[in-house]
C-alpha cells in the first residue's frame, strides 16, 4: 500500500487555542458508515476519549456523526463534535460562513464558526433524577469526599461540593468508582477565579476513560445547573484536569450553547480500509 492510499484521520485538540492543551480526538471522514466493528477497533487503536466518524448527507454544510470511546459507541460528545467542525472548516468540505448541521443519536445539532471560536447547540441536560442514600455514599466514598450533593442528569451524575480546591485535589478510587452505574461522574464547585463561573472534573471509567480532560456535553449538565443557581444564562466554566479547557456556555430555554476553540496537531492515514 503506498503513502497516498488509506482514510486520513486527523488529530486535533479541542477546547483549546493552542496544541497539546484542551482534550485531544480523532476525525475520521467516510463516504459511507462501515460496520462498527470496524469503527470501534479504529476508536480503541486511536486510545482517545473519542474519536468521531463523519459521512455527507448529499446536503451541503449537513453530515451523519458518530462518536466512539476505545470500548463503547456513545449518545453525545462535545469535545469531538468541536473537533469535526473545525476539521470540516480546515479542510475546505463546509461553508464556513453557514451553519453546520450534524445527525446524530442525540438528535440535530447545529454548530456556527467565528473567526475565533465554534459554538454548538446541544440538548440541556440539568439534573433532576433522584439518587438514593446508598449509591451516594458508595460514591463519594469513591471520590474520597466527605458530604456533598449528589444528582442525577440524563447521561451522568453530578456532585457539587463548595470549594473549589476540593475538585482540584480531587484524587478517586477508581477500582471503586468503576463499579457506580453511570457513563461518567462530573465533580464541580463554584469558581474563584475571576471570569470563571464553575469548575469541574469529569471521570468515567466504565467507558476506559479515568478522566476525561475536557467534556464538553458534561457541561449540558453543568451549564444547567449552575445558571440555575446563579441566576445567570451566559456562564464560563473551566475543567481543572491536568491539560485544562474553558467552555463557554449560554442557556436558551431547552438548549446550551457550548463555545470553544481547537487546534489540529497531527493528520495520517489509516492502512485498515473500512469494512
Amino acid at each position: 500500500m503506498n503513502s497516498s492510499s488509506g482514510t486520513v484521520i486527523w488529530q486535533v485538540d479541542a477546547f483549546a487555542d493552542q496544541p497539546f492543551a484542551g482534550n485531544p480526538a480523532a476525525v475520521c471522514f467516510l463516504d459511507r458508515y462501515p460496520s462498527d466493528e470496524w469503527m470501534q477497533h479504529v476508536a480503541a487503536e486511536m486510545n482517545l476519549a473519542e474519536t468521531s466518524f463523519v459521512v455527507p448527507t448529499g446536503d451541503p454544510n449537513v453530515f451523519h456523526l458518530r462518536w466512539f470511546t476505545p470500548t463503547v459507541e456513545v449518545d453525545l460528545c462535545g469535545h469531538a463534535t468541536l473537533a469535526s467542525v473545525h476539521t470540516l472548516v480546515e479542510q475546505n468540505r463546509v461553508d464556513a460562513n453557514q451553519p453546520i448541521r450534524f445527525l446524530t443519536r442525540s438528535g440535530d445539532l447545529v454548530c456556527t464558526r467565528s473567526s475565533e471560536s465554534i459554538t454548538m447547540d446541544f440538548p440541556a441536560a440539568p439534573p433532576s433524577g433522584e439518587v438514593t442514600a446508598a449509591v451516594s455514599k458508595r460514591l463519594l466514598e469513591a471520590l474520597n469526599l466527605g458530604d456533598a450533593i449528589v444528582l442525577r442528569s440524563k447521561f451522568d451524575l453530578l456532585v457539587v461540593v463548595a470549594d473549589a480546591s476540593r475538585v482540584e485535589l480531587l484524587r478517586p478510587n477508581f477500582n471503586d468508582l468503576v463499579r457506580i452505574e453511570t457513563r461518567g461522574v462530573i465533580v464541580t464547585a463554584p469558581s474563584q477565579t475571576l471570569g470563571v463561573d464553575f469548575i469541574s472534573r469529569f471521570f468515567a471509567p466504565r467507558y476506559a476513560i479515568n478522566e476525561d480532560p475536557v467534556t464538553g456535553s458534561a457541561h449540558c449538565c453543568l451549564a444547567a445547573s449552575w445558571g440555575d443557581r446563579l441566576g445567570k444564562t451566559k456562564l464560563v466554566g473551566y475543567q481543572a484536569s491536568s491539560r485544562g479547557g474553558t467552555i463557554g456556555c449560554e442557556l436558551a430555554g431547552e438548549r446550551v450553547r457550548l463555545r470553544g476553540a481547537a487546534v489540529t496537531v497531527l493528520q495520517g492515514r489509516l492502512l485498515s480500509e473500512p469494512k
